[in-house]
This record gives C-alpha cells, sequence and structure tokens, in this order.
C-alpha cells in the first residue's frame, strides 16, 4: 500500500463499529432507521455514510468490487497498478499540483488491493473537506496515467513483487496463492508477479480504469462530520452521468482439503519459516464468529505453549483471514519446526477435544472485543468495516452485530468449529528440507 504524503486508511480486514438499521428504497431516497448509518442510491452506485458530530475528520473509500476476480493471471495487478498511478494525478490536478494542495491541507489519498475489492480512499479534516472532495473526485474519476508515471510506478511494483519472493515471510503468502489457492480467483495475486506487471501498458491501464468506472462496480463509503442530503447532492454531481453497467457479484467459491500436505521449499537459513492453512467459512457465514474465537482461543495457547514455555519461537501465530473464501491457519519461524508445529497442532486437537472452560472463554470474547474497539477509533478503520461487510458480509448492518456474535459464542461453538474447520492443514515450508519431518506435520487427527 502507497500513499500521496501519509494516510492509514484500515480496510483490507479492518475491524469497524457502526449503528442503525437503514435501507434504501426502490426510488433510491434517503434511508435512515434512526442510527448514525444511512444509506442512499445515485445512478446505481451504493453510497454509506456514517455521521460522527463533532469529529475534526473525514474519511472517503471508494471501492472496487471484485478484486481477484476481476483480473487474470497475465494481467494480475493491473488494479493495484491503476490505482498507484491514479494517485500521482489527474486531469485538473498534476503531479506538482496535487502534492502541493495535498500537503498544504494535510491531507492524504492512497489505495490498497485485496482478494475480494480494492479501494481509493481519502482523508483530510472537516476544515479542508470541500477542496479535498474536490481533489479525490478528479483523482478517482480522471486520472492522467501518463506513460512516465506508469513506468515509475510499474518498477517499484516488480521490485516488491520480487521482495516478496526474496524475503521468507512474505514468500509464504506467495506460495499460499500458489499452492492453496490453485484453481481459484484468489491464485490471481491482487499485487501482481513481475512477468505479468511488466506486460501492462498505461493503454491497458486506461480501457482497464473505463471498463471499472461503472456504478454497478463501485461502493462509496464516508464517515464524518458530515450532512447526508449534501452528500448526496455532491455524489449526484460526480457520479450522477456515469455509465451504470450490470455488475453483479458472482459467488466466491469456499477452498476446501481433502488431506493434509507439506510442501518444502529448500533454501540456507537459519531458521526455517512455516505456514499451516486450513479452510474456513465463508466471511458470511454463521460460523464465523464462532471460529474468531477458537482462532483466538488457538493464539493464546500456542503463544505460551511455544514461546513462554519453550522459547522455540518468538511470534508463534493463530490466525483466521476474513475473506469470502477464507483460511485460517498457524504459523511459527523456529529452528526446531518440528517440535514447535507438534506443539501447535496438539493444541488443536485439545480445542476439538476438550470444551473451553467458562471463564477462559469469558476472558478470551472480553480481550476480543477490547481489541476490537481499539480498532476502530479512527474513521479510516469504520469506513473500511462498514465497506468490508457490504461487499463481502451480507450488508453494512451485520457489523453491528458482530459483538452480539462473539458474545453468543458457547464452549460447544468453539470445539465444534475446531473439528469442522481446523484439519487437513496445508504447510508450507522454507528452510532446511532435510531437518523437517512430514510425518509431524500431518499426523493431524
Amino acid at each position: 500500500m502507497r500513499s500521496v504524503c501519509a494516510l492509514v486508511l484500515s480496510f483490507c480486514f479492518a475491524v469497524s463499529v457502526c449503528a442503525g438499521q437503514s435501507r434504501t428504497n426502490p426510488s433510491g431516497a434517503l434511508s435512515n432507521g434512526g442510527g448514525n448509518v444511512s444509506e442512499f442510491e445515485v445512478n446505481g452506485l451504493k453510497v454509506i455514510v456514517k455521521q460522527r458530530p463533532g469529529a475534526q475528520t473525514v474519511s472517503v473509500g471508494l471501492f472496487l468490487r471484485g478484486g481477484s476476480a476481476n483480473i487474470t493471471a497475465s494481467n494480475a495487478g493491473i488494479e493495484e497498478l491503476l490505482l498507484s498511478t491514479a494517485i500521482d494525478g489527474s486531469v485538473r490536478f498534476p503531479k506538482a499540483s496535487l502534492r502541493t494542495e495535498l500537503s498544504s491541507m494535510a491531507t492524504t489519498v492512497s489505495y490498497g488491493t485485496n482478494q475480494d475489492y480494492s479501494a481509493l480512499s481519502m482523508a483530510c479534516t472537516r476544515e479542508y473537506f470541500d477542496r479535498s472532495w474536490t481533489i479525490f473526485m478528479d483523482v478517482a474519476l480522471h486520472p492522467l496515467l501518463t506513460a512516465g508515471d506508469v513506468d515509475l510506478e510499474k518498477k517499484r511494483l516488480i521490485v516488491q513483487a520480487n521482495d516478496r519472493i526474496d524475503t521468507p515471510d512474505s514468500y509464504l503468502g506467495v506460495l499460499r496463492e500458489t499452492n492453496i489457492y490453485a484453481g481459484h480467483p484468489y491464485a490471481n495475486s491482487s499485487s501482481g508477479s513481475a512477468a505479468s506487471l511488466a506486460k501492462i501498458t498505461a493503454e491497458d491501464l486506461r480501457a482497464y480504469h473505463q471498463q471499472m468506472m461503472q456504478t454497478s462496480r463501485l461502493l462509496l463509503v464516508l464517515v464524518g462530520d458530515l450532512d447526508i442530503y449534501e452528500m448526496r447532492a455532491r455524489v449526484t454531481a460526480s457520479f450522477g452521468t456515469m455509465p451504470r453497467g450490470n455488475y453483479h457479484r458472482g459467488a466466491v467459491s469456499t477452498v476446501t482439503f481433502t488431506s493434509p500436505r507439506v510442501e518444502i521449499v529448500q533454501k540456507s537459513l537459519p531458521t526455517n519459516y512455516v505456514e499451516g492453512v486450513f479452510a474456513g467459512p465463508p466471511f458470511d457465514s454463521a460460523d464465523f464468529a464462532a471460529l474468531q474465537v477458537a482462532s483466538s482461543i488457538l493464539q493464546d495457547r500456542v503463544f505460551v505453549e511455544v514461546r513462554v514455555k519453550r522459547n522455540l519461537s518468538y511470534d508463534p501465530s493463530a490466525f483466521l483471514a476474513g475473506q469470502s473464501a477464507s483460511v485460517g491457519g498457524i504459523s511459527v519461524t523456529a529452528v526446531d519446526a518440528n517440535q514447535a508445529v507438534k506443539l501447535m497442532l496438539d493444541e488443536i486437537t485439545l480445542l476439538k477435544k476438550e470444551p473451553v472452560e467458562s471463564s477462559t472463554l469469558a476472558e478470551v470474547v472480553a480481550q476480543y472485543i477490547t481489541t476490537y474497539f481499539l480498532g476502530i477509533e479512527t474513521s479510516g478503520a469504520q469506513a473500511g468495516t462498514l465497506a468490508q461487510y457490504e461487499i463481502i458480509g451480507g450488508g453494512w448492518q451485520n457489523a453491528e452485530a458482530l459483538l452480539d456474535r462473539i458474545r453468543a459464542v458457547k464452549a460447544s461453538d468453539v470445539q465444534r468449529v475446531a473439528k469442522e474447520y481446523m484439519r487437513n492443514l496445508q504447510f508450507d515450508v522454507i528452510g532446511d528440507g532435510t531437518a523437517i519431518n512430514k510425518q509431524v506435520f500431518t499426523a493431524q487427527p
């Protein structure tokens, strides 16, 4: 992710809070059910506005639906290259004037991509919102995409693509795309490869921008001390005559693993880098909250067993990715990878065999909720979560019910989802293959 000035907008797997129950009626009129989040539609564009009375900052995200499903292996990275070049300058605000104006207002414009959607984002103070909105709309709708800017951005992204292969931690992510998602749309990396990026031209970006700039493909989210009716007028002026298109998000198939697997990339390193992945439920599944709690419990346990008690690794972890086709798993960097992985798999087995004590469950839920609130302090994080739930979570309203779902998780739910999903782990290992005992990795319950 790159920024003009210094943007921080959490939108990929952001956690945010929202309230209210709003709907848009068939005519597209503004609808609000009494909370502080409203939605309306302009020319086929869904707009979500969260009002934060008294807030001194405003965050705006223009989200492009589709993610990896929009691209192929041959043009992987085109969306990231488009967005990274777009923020270099627009028709009304070429590079020099864009940077000067943004710096003078401390406004930031940035972008981000993931497997399910991408975004152009803007953060500013309320004082400078009017001018910042004008600039942001021109960047989004009328980027210059000069051949020189495209070439510079392409070179930068190619360096990053090569770095991902050269750095073991990030290379595990590359291996996940290659091995875990083989045959799945997620195999098409939103960041692209050096080979795919090298083939993309400025003309390709202009054509892709025209393809994406259809209101049916877009979602606009705004968070701040904003007047809803004023924002509707602004959005209408910017998007009212844009082509609608007929984009409909297709179902994203989940991944499934029928047996455990271990793949080793032999490298001469002082330690081994390990990631084991299991297939999870969709982000909008009723099981997702229970698996979030189960993964939090697993994280605490593997940290104690692997680091605190035995000092085998600095940062052993358990994770769960909030994606349409979600995956969870364990990761560790350890010289003695066999012992570390066995301990982590033993903790998974324990989750399956023994119900979590009620006191432990209560502590983990409380910790989760505290972390949740810490993560949603900024307007950017709140905009990110509204978008995440709207695009892949069954509607932004579901974000409001997240904490209720977390609090409702029972010990039996944790045990059930551990049995159902934490199995047939797919391991990728980077390091000394001769020291890896595959039987340890595949001896899973």
